[in-house]
């Protein structure tokens, strides 16, 4: 199967750089899987689309400012040209350093993605705020700008990540992070910090929407996968069985895992919010035994194309992913990749709001 399978034209001035005021005011464009029949609707519209009996599944994971800039030690970054709009703020000499994952319990050792990465070599030293108040040293490199650094040791290193840090929002959005990204780009249910980016199904909802699924009497289970490269790297292969994705940390609660498997066993239907929720429950049942939802803690890394056989999901909330991205493939594995490409030419036609900031679509 071809990667250039998975691709659709899409306008650049539908690519959301904002997030609507008003969470919930997305649009939804709702697939029915067995007909591929397409309806426009509003997100709005989602707690009177789950059954009474539908269980909610949702990743309670939480962003943290992940980006960071600084500068190589002994090189002094300049101001660059504010006439040009491709800098995004970048000044000459200045490092970008994405943190993507804690490499264990320490909080000193991260691996990351570095800008620009053909310079920063092994041993280089790092120098984060005006005094350097963060300073790690590379102790790895990588391909396509992977490094792992080691911070040194700091009192509290999480408190002075949330003063110098940014909010890693994707590159596809053109401009440098806002103070209100930090509570935007973060769903209202988040809990557990770990994620270089949100599970954007997840930005829609409202305290309102739950009261509305509360009062259906919908049931919720919470997971927590954590966002890292895996989920946002590109493919860079010709083959889609060629690809392999970064594992992921994630943890199933007893209780959560009581409740997916209390509702698989009864044969309800359960409903993913985001495709990250789909990965967790999909390697946690291949990992488990009779079909059944593991509860604990491991590392995902499971990729999902069409072909794969969903045991656990019936039903997935999820916005629109990037052409020949691993994330688009999981949605055409579970919608049927004609009618999940037919969806994406049709929200295109009607000017849906595309990526972490736009609409969603609701397939069942």
């Amino acid at each position: 199967m071809l990667v250039s399978e998975f691709d659709y034209h899409l306008p650049p001035e539908l690519i959301a750089q904002e997030p609507l005021a008003d969470r919930s005011a997305s649009r939804m464009l709702c697939l029915t899987r067995d007909s591929g029949a397409l309806r426009d609707g509003k997100f709005c519209e989602f707690p009177d689309l789950l059954r009474r009996d539908d269980l909610v599944v949702f990743n309670n994971t939480r962003v943290f400012p992940a980006r960071l800039y600084g500068r190589r030690a002994g090189v002094r970054a300049q101001p660059v040209s504010p006439h040009n709009p491709a800098s995004r703020g970048f000044l000459q000499g200045r490092i970008e350093v994405l943190l993507t994952r804690q490499v264990s319990e320490d909080p000193n050792e991260w691996e990351c993605l570095v800008r620009p990465g053909r310079k920063i070599g092994v041993g280089e030293c790092l120098m984060f705020g005006e005094t350097g108040q963060l300073q790690a040293e590379v102790s790895w490199r990588g391909s396509f700008g992977e490094r792992r650094i080691r911070f040194a040791p700091v009192p509290d290193f999480f408190v002075v990540l949330e003063r110098l840090g940014h909010v890693p929002l994707p590159p596809y959005i053109a401009r440098d992070d806002y103070p209100q990204d930090r509570q935007r780009y973060q769903t209202v249910y988040a809990r557990e910090r770990g994620s270089v980016a949100a599970p954007t199904a997840g930005l829609h909802f409202t305290r309102q929407i739950f009261d509305r699924m509360q009062e259906r009497g919908v049931e919720t289970a919470e997971i927590t996968l954590h966002v890292g490269l895996g989920t946002f790297q590109p493919v860079r292969v010709a083959r889609v069985e060629d690809h392999r994705l970064h594992r992921e940390r994630y943890f199933i609660s007893p209780a959560a895992a009581e409740a997916i498997n209390r509702a698989l066993a009864t044969g309800r239907r359960i409903v993913a919010i985001g495709t990250t929720t789909v990965r967790t429950l999909e390697h946690s049942v291949r990992i488990g035994t009779g079909g059944r939802i593991v509860a604990g803690g491991t590392e995902a890394d499971i990729f999902i194309y069409p072909g794969h056989p969903f045991r656990v999901v019936g039903a997935l909330l999820t916005n629109f992913h990037l052409p020949q991205s691993s994330l688009l493939m999981l949605v055409c594995a579970f919608a049927g990749k004609e009618r999940t490409l037919a969806a994406y030419a049709h929200a295109v036609e009607q000017k849906y709001r595309f990526y972490s900031y736009g609409d969603c679509m609701f397939v069942e």
